[in-house]
């Protein structure tokens, strides 16, 4: 619930027609400062100056990357119901509006080509991995049956890359974010969960070595295919712990122990795998205690193509009340 001299704020923070438009757009997914200045044609400063006063007031929510920032919907479900109610109202067909979302279009569609070219640039050695491991599919069938029904409320993956698991889980969850430290695959990944049924879904850059800036804690934690390139991956399973609800779970999936020294040379592996007890130390570190050790033999036709193909293995972890 919000107070009376609450809501009288947050209707003057929105009751002005740039600071409308700008909710506007933020309803239809994560934009820059870069992205709604194209959009509203107007300068740098000025819209700056507005994003800040909505920022203070509490409807929208920064989310630093680099030299940008990004902007979205606050998360506060108060806040929010305002907005959305405001916003309900609103004239769809107003020429102005009309003008701002066919600019909207034009600069998502412009990264969407963006994505696109990123893909197809890396697509050769995406596809050098994927036939020495278990079809994706299947590791994302597997990571959905151990995670079971249990409900998810804020979801945090770590080394997001692509954004695959915030859509594999984005019915699952009540609020996803996701951080990597790679702008391109940033890009990537706004580019997937641009839709309709992933507005309670984000990415950011992010260091998950480094969870300080976050302001919230999480109820589920996963980290996807990202372990194996750290020199010390027990030091993301403590940060992670930092950010992790009591009674929280932790989701690792990665390679068991293999001799594919070429991903080392030529994709920056830094680890050849774990082992289920190297991976149960470091857990029990972090102060988790593993309920869920799951192998994935590689099966199909092209995996048996390689005599040494991949295992992925599935870690499900507890973090105790």
């Amino acid at each position: 619930m919000l107070s009376l001299d609450e809501i009288v704020g947050l209707l003057k923070a929105s009751g002005e027609p740039t600071r409308l438009r700008l909710l506007a757009l933020l309803a239809e997914g994560d934009l820059s400062v870069k992205d709604l200045t194209a959009i509203l044609h107007q300068s740098q400063p000025r819209i700056s100056r507005h994003l800040k006063l909505l920022y203070e007031s509490g409807l929208v929510e920064r989310l630093p990357e680099g030299a940008w920032v990004y902007y979205c919907l606050t998360r506060d479900e108060a806040k929010g119901d305002l907005i959305s109610a405001t916003l309900r109202h609103l004239d769809h067909d107003d020429a102005m509006i009309v003008r701002d979302l066919e600019r909207l279009h034009q600069i998502k569609e412009a990264n969407a080509q963006q994505a696109a070219d990123y893909f197809r640039q890396n697509a050769e050695r995406w596809d050098e991995l994927r036939v020495l491991h278990v079809p994706e599919s299947a590791v994302e069938q597997a990571v959905l049956e151990t995670l079971g029904d249990r409900p998810i409320r804020q979801l945090l993956d770590l080394g997001t890359g692509t954004g695959s698991i915030l859509s594999l889980l984005a019915d699952r969850c009540r609020d996803g974010l996701g951080l990597d430290a790679n702008r391109s695959m940033l890009a990537v990944a706004r580019s997937r969960l641009d839709g309709p049924n992933h507005g309670h879904l984000h990415v950011q850059q992010g260091d998950l070595l480094d969870l300080a800036t976050l302001d919230r804690k999480f109820d589920l934690i996963t980290i996807h295919q990202v372990l194996h390139y750290l020199d010390d991956p027990s030091a993301a399973l403590q940060e992670a712990g930092r950010v992790l609800l009591p009674g929280g779970r932790i989701l690792v999936v990665d390679f068991a122990p293999h001799d594919h020294e070429f991903l080392r040379k030529d994709h920056a592996h830094r680890r050849l795998g774990f082992s289920h007890d190297a991976m149960r130390r470091w857990m029990h570190d972090a102060g988790f205690e593993v309920t869920v050790a799951r192998d994935l033999e590689p099966t199909g036709l092209e995996c048996d193509q390689h005599d040494d193909a991949l295992t992925v293995t599935i870690w499900l972890a507890e973090k105790p009340e």
